[in-house]
């Protein structure tokens, strides 16, 4: 009886290792927490996309926002640099290759230059955001306009085997990018008012400071964009993986739009 007394407590203890949920028997560690887990892959977009009063929740609560913010930007540059690839196979392997790889860079660089001013001006008008929920609150926008992006890619696909025109297909993508950004600033609009509903004193001046900063943030992603050129390629030009400086994203679009219509030729 003595001999067998040791044998019937390591078989109890290898059943309340199994019921706890413990990844070795005998020997118990830590739980497998599924959440933690699905934060670390592609699954935190269809959580922003299905439950994005959840993410704003914790979000405000500073819950996990590393794990976060690590998801958000693996699922960001995957589908950045995917969109990239498809821009940039207009016009040679090279471009594909060079978009797939500056797009990502793109909207992080506006991210770090704009994120700094959207936190010091809400902390001088009353808020208690952290700069890490800044980020991971900039981060969900990011992450949404990164999937409508890449929800385009097959549109953008079929013109690219159906149209030659190389102005059209700039214009198409300056398009596509303007919608997809419109609806990313509305997950950023809606994420801002969610965390800061405690915070009501100068909520309204943090609302206009929102709304200049959005513009703020549009004008230094277009520069950043025109600095990072080309993405798309000229079908008449060798590839290059940066241009000379010179002009601005606006006189550029407005010359494409004008030889579209047939109005102006761009040389």
């Amino acid at each position: 009886m003595a001999q067998g007394a040791p044998a019937s407590f390591d078989f109890g203890h290898k059943q309340r290792d199994l019921r706890s949920g413990c990844l070795r028997l005998g020997d118990c560690v830590t739980p497998v927490n599924k959440e933690a887990f699905q934060l670390k892959n592609l699954s935190i977009v269809e959580t922003i996309l299905r439950d994005r009063r959840r993410i704003f929740a914790e979000i405000q609560r500073g819950v996990g926002l590393g794990e976060k913010i690590r998801a958000m930007l693996i699922s960001s540059i995957a589908f950045l640099a995917l969109y990239g690839a498809v821009m940039g196979s207009t016009h040679s392997l090279w471009q594909a290759l060079s978009s797939a790889a500056k797009l990502p860079v793109l909207f992080l660089a506006t991210l770090v230059i704009c994120a700094p001013t959207l936190y010091f001006f809400n902390l001088i008008y009353g808020s208690d955001q952290s700069l890490t929920q800044n980020v991971a609150l900039i981060l969900t926008a990011v992450t949404v306009t990164a999937v409508v992006l890449l929800s385009f890619a097959p549109i953008l696909m079929f013109f690219l085997l159906t149209s030659s025109n190389y102005q059209f297909f700039k214009l198409l993508n300056v398009g596509i990018f303007t919608l997809a950004g419109l609806v990313g600033v509305r997950f950023l609009a809606q994420g801002m008012r969610f965390v800061s509903a405690n915070a009501q004193e100068g909520a309204s001046a943090r609302g206009r400071v929102m709304l200049l900063w959005i513009v703020i943030y549009a004008f230094v992603g277009s520069q950043v964009a025109w600095t990072l050129r080309p993405f798309v390629g000229a079908p008449n030009m060798k590839f290059e993986l940066f241009r000379q400086l010179g002009g601005n994203f606006y006189t550029n679009i407005f010359a494409s739009l004008g030889e579209l219509l047939g109005f102006l030729t761009v040389r």
